[in-house]
């Protein structure tokens, strides 16, 4: 049974960084396309960034170019998001999924492509 777990997420001022985890247990983080969403109170949940099985691609929203990386370490069996300048429109709850896909392609952020799912981890960026 595949379970992922995010963590890291807290509260920050406008311009701070955070960095999100997303452990992997009955999966092995490189084994498909993995993302990371977000859903703020209110909007649907928008892809942020995604990485394919093999790390060689990885893709973004155009709201985080930039300032967000998306990372992972295999032999954490991890999944990671670094968020720089943050903003007050980044404040959202943050999910870690997992495509069974191999390659992520340029629909990597529809959710609905997701099979597994993490729980979330709240961030929120005060001004």
């Amino acid at each position: 049974q595949v379970q992922l777990v995010e963590s890291g997420g807290g509260s920050v001022q406008a311009g701070g960084s955070l960095r999100l985890s997303c452990g992997a247990s009955g999966y092995t983080v490189g084994d498909s396309c993995m993302g990371w969403f977000r859903q703020a109170p209110g909007k649907e949940r928008e892809g942020v960034a995604a990485m394919d099985r093999d790390g060689g691609r990885t893709y973004y929203a155009d709201s985080v170019k930039g300032r967000f990386i998306i990372s992972r370490d295999i032999g954490k069996n991890t999944l990671y998001l670094q968020m720089n300048s943050l903003k007050p429109e980044d404040t959202a709850m943050y999910y870690c999924a997992a495509d069974p896909q191999y390659w992520c392609g340029g629909s990597w952020y529809k959710a609905i492509r997701y099979d597994d799912w993490g729980r979330g981890t709240q961030v929120t960026v005060s001004s």
